[in-house]
């Protein structure tokens, strides 16, 4: 799928073509010059040998590669075997062999030597990519076979971006002392895109499900930004395995891709790929027993660490999970070298598969070191951590299977091979960590505008792998003539060497709030630890520190309830809290289904100037239905806000918006306070109580899915109450919805993916509000997973 042309084109005087023709001239430049008495002898001798046109290469250089020596007696056709040898060499361009008389001459010509290699015409591929694939070097001899297999190879480079109409030729320019410029005049043609990605023999999953599986995708809106749309060979060996790792996840043991045809346009502009495959039948799991070979091993014990259901979908990752239990309860019970060997027994009449799992002991193996190579920046403990295993622990192959997995993952490098061999001992391994980094920083200017706050400059600075020890810094400045914003974060995922994530935070925010009648000032720090509670869940404790103020806004009026909560000047507030987390998504049986939840509580009162209660809590579930096609999403969120000292502010109170509630502007709904006789005032004060639900559904539109555009429908119910003791600042009959009512919505949405990040424009009807809610029937949001 890789090609090439080579078009011997008419070129100025100064540079000059090396077509197969040239080299061809340039192969056959000399001849042996023969005489009437050469071609009648039968051998000959010469008292001497000259050698003429030489002038880097000594004259005992050519005689070596020649053979020939002064006084020896040659035939014809040792003569022609010294010409082959010495046109063989690579080092002249023409060769004559003439004896004359007694005195053998030697004419030769030598190549000329690369003065300098130029590219020109790339613009997809720099210079400097460029030379590091061709060969001919400056200071070098020139050779018209290796500067065509360059251009060869650059050609190659540019057909595995999808280019295959590229074009490479390579010219000479001449330069006095017998130099040469070599130029690689390139014409890099047209992107030959995926036009179309098919497939044949799939019955239970359509075309577009198993298009989002692959990795290749096809032309569409965004085809100059997106650059998976071309065909890459190695790109589609990988998305066969994808194909095959999602039907194996989904008990389809029987797949297989049996051919994958790419065929090209008639115009050379596009691709069309299809892939031929066999589904097979699904399988579940039948019946699933432990039985042990180990005698310290009591398979009882591990059979109650395995938690494979009998009937559920079969999948490989259920098996690996099991047995990675297994291999961990024989840690906690000090017992090295057990294997755990699955034996499937498949029963083709019902469509399960048994599993027998027998505790054995394996060789006595033990990791004798750790290799790392290709890391220039991150260091050697970064990757080292993601092993379970340290040198002199028992050699277990999953473990290291499952440490190259989560080097991987880390994100850090473009590839990471992990691979174990035999070290000094037979009972020895070494385990070799070879990578390849790639960029993981970035750097960001904007600028911002608004009517409000007119211009302002944005920087910000993000790293993920700061200083080559997988730390994550990230660094912000927005500033504008009156809403600025500072902040500092950064995260430590290995605390002193463990699975404990360190973070913290600074920032400084001052803003002047277009739709509320008070500007706000917020100095806020923080840290935190979050480390793991067992397979599927996490504990988070933190520590933060906050003051923070509402000033007047100029030119408005305001009701009393927010009057009094700017008199309170600069407020001050010290808090632990902690989050708990409990998340199937990545490993729960079913892939097609998760499930989170989070609970978590803030309290004030370790000094500062307030004493409070904050709690949240959220729980989703999702599913996947009609083959996948359909996503149906439901979730439930709500918190309060509960003062023993002080009292709260519209600023600490919750106010609803954006994904918490579609359908009205930003602090839209919830109490407010309002000015029943003039109407002078309109203010939201937000709630120290709310409650959320959300019933969605994500589904394709029918748009080609290389657009990224699909669809989606919502339901909303929500209620925010409660202001606390503020609501006696009110005046009566001022205070509207304190009680809480409840709001109900309903609307559309677009997502669409695009190269800025996933979009989703929400187009919203309130079916239940009160008479001062605020609607908005359109919003942007990015699209957030939960």
């Amino acid at each position: 799928m890789k090609r090439t042309k080579r078009n011997g084109s008419a070129s100025p005087t100064h540079r000059r073509p090396l077509g197969r023709a040239a080299v061809a001239a340039l192969m056959l430049g000399g001849a042996v010059i023969a005489t009437p008495d050469m071609t009648l002898a039968q051998s000959y001798r010469f008292n001497a040998v000259q050698v003429d046109g030489n002038a880097r290469i000594e004259s005992g250089t050519v005689l070596t590669y020649a053979g020939i020596a002064r006084g020896q007696t040659v035939s014809a056709a040792q003569l022609n075997d010294a010409y082959q040898r010495l046109v063989a060499s690579g080092l002249f361009e023409s060769v004559q062999i003439t004896p004359r008389g007694g005195t053998l001459v030697i004419q030769v010509k030598e190549y000329p030597t690369v003065n300098r290699v130029r590219f020109e015409g790339n613009r997809r591929l720099k210079d400097d990519a460029l030379t590091e694939i061709v060969s001919s070097q400056p200071r070098l001899v020139f050779s018209p076979s290796k500067a065509e297999a360059d251009a060869e190879k650059i050609a190659e480079a540019y057909a595995e971006q999808g280019r295959i109409s590229a074009r490479v030729t390579p010219k000479i320019i001449r330069r006095s002392d017998n130099r040469v410029d070599l130029v690689f005049e390139v014409f890099e043609g047209k992107n030959t895109e995926v036009n179309r990605l098919t497939f044949v023999g799939n019955r239970v999953y359509s075309d577009r499900r198993l298009r989002r599986v692959l990795e290749t995708k096809q032309a569409g809106l965004l085809r100059q930004l997106i650059r998976r749309d071309t065909l890459v060979e190695d790109r589609l060996q990988y998305d066969q395995q994808l194909l095959r790792d999602f039907y194996l996840s989904r008990g389809y043991i029987d797949f297989r891709t049996t051919a994958v045809n790419a065929e090209l346009a008639r115009e050379r502009d596009a691709y069309f790929v299809t892939f031929n495959v066999q589904e097979g039948q699904q399988f579940k799991f039948g019946t699933i027993t432990v039985v042990s070979d180990y005698p310290k091993a009591d398979a009882e014990v591990y059979d109650g660490v395995v938690r494979i259901r009998s009937g559920s979908v079969y999948s490989p990752l259920d098996v690996e999970n099991a047995i990675a239990r297994m291999e961990a309860q024989a840690v906690r019970e000090g017992l090295d070298f057990l294997r755990v060997e699955p034996r499937v027994t498949r029963n083709d009449r019902d469509l399960t598969l048994d599993i027998e799992f027998v505790l054995t002991r394996g060789p006595r193996v033990f990791v004798e070191r750790i290799d790392v190579e290709g890391n220039t920046t991150t260091l050697d403990r970064v990757v080292r951590q993601q092993f379970k295993i340290v040198e002199g622990d028992p050699f277990n192959p999953r473990q290291i299977r499952q440490a190259a997995e989560r080097i991987r993952a880390l994100g850090y490098f473009e590839t990471a091979q992990v691979n174990a061999r035999e070290g000094s001992a037979p009972d020895q391994v070494v385990v070799d960590v070879d990578v390849e980094e790639k960029p993981t920083g970035s750097l960001t200017f904007g600028g911002t505008f608004s009517t409000n706050s007119g211009f302002g400059l944005a920087v910000s600075f993000s790293e993920r792998n700061f200083l080559g020890r997988g730390q994550t810094l990230n660094l912000s400045a927005t500033g504008a003539d009156s809403n600025k914003n500072y902040s500092i974060g950064f995260v430590e995922p290995y605390f002193l060497g463990r699975d404990v994530a360190f973070d913290f935070n600074i920032g400084y925010v001052e803003t002047e709030s277009y739709n509320a009648p008070y500007n706000t000032e917020a100095t806020n720090f923080g840290f935190g630890f979050t480390f793991p509670l067992g397979e599927k869940s996490r504990l988070g404790l933190r520590y933060q520190l906050d003051n923070s103020a509402m000033t007047a806004s100029a030119g408005t009026v305001t009701g009393n309830v927010i009057a009094q909560e700017i008199l309170k000047n600069d407020v001050l507030s010290s808090s632990l809290g902690y989050t708990y987390t409990y998340d199937t998504r990545t490993t729960g049986i079913d892939p097609n289904k998760g499930f989170l939840f989070e609970f978590g509580q803030d309290y004030s009162g370790i000094g500062g100037d307030t004493q409070f209660v904050r709690t949240k809590a959220r729980a989703v579930a999702q599913t996947r239905v009609l083959n996948e096609e359909v996503t149906l999403r439901a979730s439930l969120r709500g918190g309060m806000l509960s003062y023993t000292k002080g009292s709260s502010r519209t600023l600490d109170r919750v106010n609803l918006m954006g994904e918490y509630l579609r359908g009205f502007t930003p602090d839209g709904v919830g109490p407010r306070e309002y000015d029943a006789g003039g109407g002078t005032f309109n203010d939201a004060l937000g709630g120290n109580m709310f409650v959320v639900g959300s019933l969605e559904a994500d589904f394709p539109i029918g748009l080609p899915e290389e657009y990224g555009i699909s669809g989606g429908a919502f339901y909303d119910i929500s209620n925010v109450w409660d202001v606390g003791a503020s609501g006696a600042n009110a005046a009566a009959g001022d205070l509207l919805y304190n009680n809480g009512s409840f709001r109900h919505v309903v609307g559309l949405s677009v997502f669409w993916d695009t190269p800025i990040g996933p979009l989703r424009f929400n187009f919203a009807k309130a079916l239940k509000k009160e008479a001062r809610d605020e609607e908005q029937f359109f919003n942007l949001t990015i699209r957030s997973e939960f």
